[in-house]
């Protein structure tokens, strides 16, 4: 039952959506439509001109009285728009009104010339994007139009082709004859070019709808895909450990981490927790591929890891059982390059195991940082019964490691050079003295710097962990 009434809810969202669009489309389509009559009006009141300076051969008398008529019409939706600000709902009715009567009068006056102007009307209606209203304008024009042609025979110009007699309104004498001739030859066969024009503008409306209505909809999920990822990255973000210092009550060492994802969300992770009292496990991993796959994947990853990390097992062996669930339920073919370490804060053995990932670098205390070579095992999720062999090293007081991603080397400038490790271990070299939570903005800001305005193509993950003392048995 609650699940019908979101659904419900949201059609309702929906709706209101698209109705909100219609209407402010339908705004902007009376301000055009306005703007194309007022223009109209300009042509009448140039042809006009030409007619008074004899340029036009059109009788003064039908023109001086038919087509101010027109141009007031014309003008008329300009103003209205500015009055009401062109939202009303039936101003796109009078606007249109405006339009067909300034053509019947141009029509009635000038039938030889005016026949033309009877796609104006149509045109206007195909900007409300509405086959209705498109469909009622051709019904009045159609009609309005066939009055025109009668009426024009009477009091308009004329046209020598019907208007055998003298073409003289005084003088004019409309027979029966005359009428049938006009309905076949003119009204008939112009009616039928105004439908054929009708049926364009009416396709052009119902499909330039659809597409609005279809832009709708994939405005509306897109904004609610971009809402979802907000809500993911804070997720993946509040995973990660990011309260720093992450254990003040723990004097033997001090540890720092960043991750900048490429996208909302990242295949990148980092991860650092107390195995027990005296055993700090760190992990640093870079999925394949990006955004949410490899961000859900991250998560299982991540888990795995961490659950299998207990006191007295053998990293190698972690990470060998990990390996071998992530191959159970991985039909996307991703794997995961990984590094977790366990230090001894009372002996200072450092033991790893390394997963594809990046070598890591080392500063012994009073040194630089240099790149630990290290055998580097299968990647995990990539073959299943993979085993994978652990390593330790000896760290003293003052010892620091440094992890990372092959975000942070393979980060690449406007002319496509890569960052690379040269780059990375001499900025290394340049802040051997500084402290983790110093070091690792360093480092991003000599990234920034050298990749400049070039977009960020993965994610760039860091961690760095001093060992400051050992501790108390």
């Amino acid at each position: 039952m609650v699940k019908k009434n979101m659904d419900k809810k949201n059609d309702n969202i929906d709706r209101d959506s698209e109705w909100k669009a219609l209407l402010e489309n339908e705004a902007e389509a009376n301000q055009y439509a306005a703007k194309c009559l007022a223009v109209c009006a300009g042509v009448g009141a140039l042809a006009w001109l030409f007619n008074l300076l004899g340029i036009f051969i059109i009788p003064a008398k039908i023109m001086n009285i038919g087509m101010p008529f027109t141009i007031l019409f014309f003008l008329l939706p300009a103003l209205l728009c500015k009055l009401t600000g062109g939202t009303p709902l039936w101003l796109k009715y009078v606007i249109v009104i405006c339009g067909i009567i300034s053509i019947f009068i141009l029509s009635s006056a000038m039938p030889k010339h005016g026949v033309l102007a009877w796609a104006v009307p149509l045109a206007l209606s195909c900007h409300y994007y509405s086959k209705k209203l498109t469909k009622l304008t051709l019904i009045s024009s159609w009609v309005l139009f066939s009055a025109s042609i009668y009426l024009g025979m009477y009091i308009g110009e004329g046209d020598l082709n019907l208007l055998v007699t003298e073409p003289v309104i005084e003088n004019r004498v409309i027979t029966g004859k005359m009428l049938y001739e006009a309905s076949l030859f003119f009204v008939f066969p112009r009616a039928l070019i105004l439908l054929g024009l009708s049926s364009i503008c009416t396709t052009v409306a119902g499909r330039t709808r659809r597409l609005l209505e279809k832009q709708i909809k994939d405005s509306e999920e897109r904004q609610r895909i971009s809402t979802e990822l907000d809500v993911a990255t804070r997720i993946q973000a509040d995973m990660l450990p990011c309260i720093f210092p992450a254990f003040p009550d723990r004097p033997e060492f001090d540890i720092y981490a960043s991750m900048n994802p490429a996208k909302e969300v990242g295949g990148d992770f980092y991860d650092f927790f107390m195995v027990d009292e005296t055993h700090l496990a760190l992990v640093i991993a870079d999925v394949s591929g990006k955004g949410v796959p490899a961000a859900l994947f991250m998560v299982i990853g991540k888990t795995l890891i961490k659950d299998h990390t207990k006191p007295n097992v053998d990293l190698g062996d972690v990470f060998s059982e990990v390996n071998d669930l992530l191959c159970e339920s991985n039909n996307e073919g991703l794997f995961i390059t990984a590094f977790e370490g366990i230090l001894n804060l009372v002996t200072g053995e450092f033991r790893f195991v390394n997963a594809g990932h990046e070598l890591p670098f080392i500063a012994k205390s009073g040194g630089t940082y240099e790149p630990h070579k290290l055998r580097a095992g299968f990647v995990l999720a990539g073959m299943e019964n993979t085993k994978y062999q652990s390593g330790s090293i000896q760290l003293s007081p003052g010892d620091k490691i440094f992890q990372y991603t092959d975000g942070v080397t393979e980060a690449t400038n406007k002319d496509h050079e890569l960052y690379g490790m040269k780059r990375l271990a001499d900025i290394l070299a340049q802040n051997t003295d500084k402290k983790p939570a110093e070091l690792l903005p360093a480092i991003k800001a000599d990234i920034d710097a050298f990749v400049g305005e070039a977009p960020q193509f993965d994610d760039i993950t860091m961690l760095c962990v001093e060992y400051l003392h050992t501790m108390d048995a």
